[in-house]
């Protein structure tokens, strides 16, 4: 009931009232999306449906409910608190961050200045990106990734198509990692969370669980937060979601140079997709992670597919 009333009532009236009658499990809810002059969407069980005036679940877009500006104008009201101006740096990046850890992206027209986004104005498009946690979803690939000679962390990089996992498979090693487990002793965890999907924090307090050793720069480019983190913080462990930027391939030389370990994430399906990127492509070549950890959506979201070392050799692998 705590993820349904924390969504609820970031909506209009009439939105909130049809929601609240649609018979699903809002734990198994992912998005729901207004764009104006078009059907209400949601996304269900990896399943795209459209709600009804009726509150029923459909598949013809003609029969369902309409978002007219006013929805749209009532909902951003709820969602800033009758205050958008207070949420101007946050709109500036396209996505406001709620209680709960839910993230609401926003588009609309960005006014420019000098090659900059200042602001944005005339929203006419929400997508609300429910967040969702799932404890011990790395149980099978944490006992890979620790060294037994160390106790330490191996470099790894998590690959995945969109929509598969990574994030929160790399949340949940985070927790892990931090917390302490049967594998290794707790560790300073230095998180780089640019798009608030990691920590989700609010009001610079993270709605996700990332462990007691865990400190994270929220809303922070990927590069300039890896180097902040190693002068300020001390991490024995970065993790980021999604590199692939030549700033951040200097920014992971820096961080491995000062004996560091990362774990990062990247949106691909094979190693061998990988290798064929300019940047992501040098990394490999040059064996800067010594774990690949493959996800897929074959059998459900998040599906371990294989783990490889640093010579390419595979030390895990799905057995169908």
């Amino acid at each position: 009931m705590k993820t349904k009333d924390e969504i609820l009532k970031i909506f209009s009236i009439k939105l909130r009232t049809i929601l609240s009658k649609v018979k699903i499990d809002f734990d198994s809810l992912q998005e729901i999306r207004l764009r104006i002059n078009c059907p209400l969407v949601i996304n269900y069980n990896n399943r795209e449906y459209f709600v009804s005036e009726s509150a029923s679940l459909v598949s013809n877009p003609s029969h369902g409910v309409m978002i007219t500006k006013n929805e749209i104008k009532e909902t951003m009201e709820y969602i800033s608190n009758y205050s958008l101006y207070a949420f101007e740096e946050e709109i500036r990046q396209g996505f406001i961050t709620i209680s709960g850890g839910h993230r609401i992206g926003i588009t609309g027209k960005t006014i420019i200045n000098e090659d900059s986004i200042k602001g944005m104005k005339h929203i006419s498009y929400i997508n609300v990106r429910l967040a969702h946690q799932v404890k011990g979803c790395a149980d099978i690939v944490l006992p890979y990734l620790v060294n037994g000679k160390t106790q330490g962390i191996y470099h790894t990089l998590i690959i995945s198509p969109p929509k598969c996992g990574k994030t929160t498979l790399l949340r949940d090693i985070i927790r892990q990692i931090s917390n302490g487990s049967s594998y290794l002793q707790g560790m300073n965890v230095g998180v780089v969370d640019e798009r608030s999907e990691i920590g989700a924090c609010y009001m610079g307090v993270p709605q996700n669980e990332l462990g007691i050793r865990t400190d994270i720069l929220d809303c922070c480019p990927k590069a300039k937060g890896m180097m902040m983190l190693i002068r300020s913080m001390s991490p024995q462990v970065i993790a980021v979601d999604e590199i692939g930027s030549k700033e951040d391939l200097e920014a992971i030389s820096h961080v491995i140079s000062c004996g560091c370990k990362l774990i990062a994430t990247v949106h691909g399906s094979s190693i061998e997709d990988i290798k064929s990127k300019p940047v992501l492509g040098e990394l490999l070549h040059n064996k800067v992670f010594e774990r690949y950890v493959i996800l897929s959506n074959i059998k459900k979201i998040g599906h371990l597919e294989e783990i490889y070392d640093t010579s390419g050799s595979r030390i895990y692998y799905t057995d169908y």
